[in-house]
């Protein structure tokens, strides 16, 4: 067994070490998700699944604590526990058996969309010559929702800044009463948001 690796000795996915070992993976290569654990969320890739667990990648050291959720870009959440961890790589056995069919074909709460990331980041919104307080409240590789008290137009261009991220340019595509939707110009690719998200939640993790 490889140091620390659990091996409880009733599964509490009810199936026994030869079921386990048993149940068919399935490849995924590269199917992005969304690592939930105590202390923050992070970005990881699914490698391969099987209805008793799973192996994920991530960019960057595994968070510390054994439990974790794992959310796909269609919300499928799935309790998990961790049993191996190899460099940036980890495998999970899932609480409870899962439908391979239903993660690998992308069913879940809603259509595929891309990662979101929970924060709460103070920045600064720019437009105008002006410069106003706003936090960001989650964070895509393509976009954010953030809170304001300044009024923004729709199709509005602005700039946010602050001191853990690039400066990013952004147009507004919603609003609802404090609360805004932006798009940016420039997209993360997923290697960088996974680093932003370590980053702006676990630092530690990069060394930071």
């Amino acid at each position: 067994m490889e140091r620390g690796a659990i091996e409880p000795s009733v599964p509490e996915n009810g199936l026994s070490p030869q079921e386990q070992r048993a149940a068919p993976r399935v490849m995924l290569l590269i199917r992005p998700a969304k690592l939930i654990t105590p202390e923050g969320e992070f970005v990881c890739v699914i490698r391969d699944v099987s209805a008793t667990g799973i192996s994920v990648r991530l960019f960057h050291p595994l968070p510390a604590g054994e439990s974790a959720v794992l959310e796909t870009e269609t919300g499928m959440r799935v309790s998990m526990r961790r049993v191996w961890v190899r460099d940036a790589e980890a495998g999970f056995h899932f609480d409870q058996a899962i439908d391979v069919a239903a993660l690998v074909n992308e069913i879940g709460r809603y259509r595929k969309r891309k990662l979101r990331i929970a924060i709460e980041l103070p920045v600064t919104v720019s437009f105008l010559g002006q410069s106003h307080p706003a936090v960001i409240r989650n964070l895509s590789q393509q976009g954010a929702r953030i809170e304001t008290e300044v009024r923004l137009a729709l199709a509005q261009m602005v700039r946010l800044k602050s001191p853990y991220l690039p400066e990013i340019r952004a147009q507004v595509r919603w609003r609802r009463d404090d609360q805004y939707g932006l798009v940016f110009e420039d997209t993360f690719s997923l290697g960088e948001f996974a680093e932003i998200a370590a980053l702006l939640q676990s630092p530690s993790l990069l060394g930071r």
